[in-house]
């Protein structure tokens, strides 16, 4: 499997799908398969409108594969990872943004030597893992150390 749909595949699980809008856990409007439409706190009738499954798939698939190419222009060890790594690192952007992502300074230096014991510790070692979703950040960490998803935290 490669990378872009392991991703897919994670995103799926994580996020799950909404027809209508949301609020995410961090307030910004959302719909379909975790994908932020507006600003924080925006008020949700502004949004008036519902996804299908397939559309939020396509922009869910769109998503990945932009994020992917970016990663690989901003970190070009990317190349050298597993899928289930290149997925990881694919999924923490799509929660968080690029911009979040690079704020894990400590992990993408560890993933760039290849110390993926120290990535996952230092993935741990964060307000993501201790406040907004632990359980994802945990089974993202083990996913590195192991080289395998699995959904359960077990």
């Amino acid at each position: 499997m490669s990378a872009v749909n392991l991703a897919i595949d994670i995103l799926r699980q994580e996020e799950g799908y909404r027809e209508r809008v949301y609020y995410c856990s961090e307030g910004y409007p959302t719909i379909g398969i975790g994908k932020r439409l507006g600003p924080k706190w925006a008020p949700l009738s502004n949004y008036q409108f519902t996804v299908s499954r397939a559309l939020a798939e396509f922009w869910l698939r769109e998503d990945v594969e932009k994020i992917q190419t970016r990663l690989y222009e901003l970190l070009p060890y990317c190349h050298e990872l597993t899928d289930t790594r290149m997925a990881v690192l694919i999924s923490m952007a799509y929660q968080m943004g690029i911009d979040g992502l690079f704020g894990f300074a400590n992990t993408l230096a560890a993933f760039e030597c290849g110390d993926y014991a120290e990535a996952a510790k230092e993935m741990r070692d964060s307000k993501w893992f201790r406040k907004d979703t632990p359980e994802r950040a945990e089974r993202h960490a083990r996913a590195v150390e192991r080289d395998e998803y699995r959904y359960t935290t077990q």
